[in-house]
């Protein structure tokens, strides 16, 4: 890890058979991700990400696996254009009426025997105590 910044690249592939793939930390987001697994999970967190482009297209082919979302406030995601077999699609608590829109994400393509989850980063044990939100990164960098 040094202060050079990260190469943008314009279409990331993740392909796998019965395994996992996770994106973290301060990752460059694409314009374009191509995501085939089968019997495996890929995440993809966007806390901390960098994000240079408004929209991100994820074309899936997911087959007996998972993809989770970990999105921050600003990040939409369009899973309308889905086609679904025997799977599950669950997006919990993505909007903030406060935030402005900085990455739209639009899931297209297929998912079988499989689920799909969006969700926020979760709070801390100390956070959900003090009934705190989940802290988000700085826009800094």
């Amino acid at each position: 890890m040094g202060g050079t910044p990260a190469e943008v690249k314009d279409v990331i592939r993740i392909e796998q058979q019965g395994s996992s793939a996770r994106r973290d930390g301060r990752w460059v987001v694409p314009r374009q991700m191509e995501i085939s697994s089968s019997w495996g999970e890929v995440t993809l967190d966007f806390n901390q990400a960098v994000i240079t482009r408004n929209t991100l297209r994820i074309d899936l082919d997911l087959r007996g696996s998972a993809l989770n979302l970990l999105t921050r406030p600003g990040i939409v995601v369009d899973t309308d254009a889905l086609a679904t077999g025997y799977a599950k699609i669950k997006t919990q608590g993505i909007t903030d009426a406060g935030a402005s829109e900085t990455l739209r994400i639009e899931l297209v393509g297929q998912v079988n025997y499989g689920r799909v989850l969006v969700r926020p980063q979760r709070r801390s044990f100390r956070q959900w105590l003090l009934r705190e939100p989940a802290a988000h990164p700085s826009r800094t960098g």
